[in-house]
């Protein structure tokens, strides 16, 4: 037998069960055969001695802590499912009494999955965005090839640097006249106005000339990754070799076979582009339209009995996060080199991930309670073809894929996407 107390939050409670004495006796010689080799009676040789005279001189008592591992997940699992809930985090179970030849008494404090109220979910007025790709479009990336095309050319003596140009310099850098490590290079590369220094340096070496020795002075940002410098006014030595400006190319059809081999001219690049742009831009609009209509029906469901429990929230935040780690792991980039480029520390990465985090959970609660609502059930058919769209996906063999997602996985995220079609193509643009 097992009672769910809902707290004053009702996506929280305390369980309340029972662990049958006929249970706990049939625990005894399981606990007792994975403890006796290590067990010391005199006249016995560790692991001989019997069961009965453990228990005459020690008492089942002794055997508790190991009964209770093997019986408790199976009772607490039944007492969750007799009550219908669905656990969420890890739960705090403690004993309430373990009194030797009656029942154990239990009780697990934790939270559960709320429940979802659904709202109109289908016919939603969704707006849409104006795809069109404008001749100013297609300008503006052929110019942003253009630039990509760009040769740098060394500038005569007394040129000014300027913002865009890369000029060649040594730096040394101290903090109250001690040089810190990382602070010192020579022949760097630097592209001005590029903000790929500390806010502050690059804009003090525009106007100056090549041969100049500038003092560069900064203070480091105060969320600086090196604790040691954060928040730190820094005097930087500076020696400009060189400064060498972009030469654009010539738009013509010279360039536009440079950058495309598969044209002629420049007018069937300007073609090419603007096929491209507008394929891009209806991709980009059906995937916000996508994204609305979801969060429209979203925002007409209400969780109910209170709050999304914190423990999901932690829960999507750790696994974003994760997840992005590992797609920069496949990338050759590990995690300390991944906070080392971008100079984000622990804590900052994880904010991030914590924005959205709970409307992110609840679209998942959503959808899942509309494919409940929907009676969404994937067929056999619909798994096969899933397995070898994923397998195509990542040119693995469908057997992997097999291996690597059960059939409840396989089953759920077809059913997501199913609610998910359903919303969308009865969705309204205005």
């Amino acid at each position: 037998m097992s009672k769910w107390t809902a707290a004053a939050d009702a996506n929280r409670g305390t369980l309340e069960f029972t662990i049958a004495q006929a249970d706990v006796q049939n625990a005894l010689k399981p606990a007792f055969d994975k403890n006796k080799n290590q067990i010391s009676v005199p006249g016995f040789r560790k692991g001989k001695v019997p069961m009965s005279m453990f228990l005459q001189k020690f008492g089942e008592e002794a055997l508790y802590q190991d009964v209770m591992d093997i019986v408790l997940p199976a009772a607490f699992d039944a007492a969750i499912a007799e009550q219908g809930l669905t656990i969420v985090g890890r739960p705090d179970i403690a004993p309430v009494s373990m009194n030797k030849g009656a029942d154990w008494e239990m009780k697990a404090d934790f939270a559960v999955a709320p429940e979802i109220k659904l709202g109109d979910y289908t016919g939603l007025a969704v707006e849409k965005n104006d795809a069109t790709v404008a001749d100013e479009d297609v300008d503006a990336e052929i110019k942003r090839q253009q630039e990509n095309q760009a040769e740098l050319v060394l500038q005569e003596d007394g040129t000014k640097a300027e913002n865009g140009d890369t000029v060649v310099i040594d730096f040394d850098g101290s903090v109250d006249g001690d040089h810190f490590e990382g602070g010192q290079a020579k022949d760097y590369s630097l592209e001005l106005g590029s903000g790929s220094f500390i806010p502050g340096f690059e804009e003090q070496l525009v106007g100056h000339t090549a041969g100049e020795d500038v003092d560069v002075k900064v203070t480091f940002p105060a969320e600086y990754q090196a604790k040691d410098l954060a928040g730190k006014e820094a005097l930087f030595e500076v020696k400009l070799h060189e400064i060498k400006r972009k030469s654009l190319p010539e738009l013509d059809d010279e360039f536009a076979k440079d950058v495309d081999e598969d044209v002629e001219t420049l007018a069937e690049l300007k073609e090419k582009t603007k096929k491209n742009l507008q394929e891009a831009r209806d991709q980009a609009a059906a995937d916000e339209f996508e994204d609305a209509a979801v969060q429209a029906a979203v925002d007409n469901a209400e969780v109910v009995g209170g709050s999304i429990p914190q423990e999901m929230i932690d829960e999507d935040v750790d696994r974003q996060m994760q997840q992005y780690l590992g797609q920069l792991q496949q990338q050759g980039i590990s995690p300390e080199m991944f906070f080392q480029i971008s100079g984000q520390t622990q804590e900052s990465f994880k904010q991030q991930f914590e924005q959205g985090a709970d409307n992110r959970v609840k679209i998942n609660l959503v959808l899942e309670a509309i494919v409940k609502a929907e009676n969404v059930q994937p067929s056999e058919e619909e798994v096969a073809a899933e397995v070898k769209s994923l397998a195509d996906q990542y040119n693995i063999s469908e057997e992997q894929v097999k291996q690597s997602l059960s059939d409840d996985l396989l089953k759920h995220d077809i059913a997501m996407k199913a609610v998910v079609d359903k919303i969308v193509s009865s969705a309204k643009a205005k």
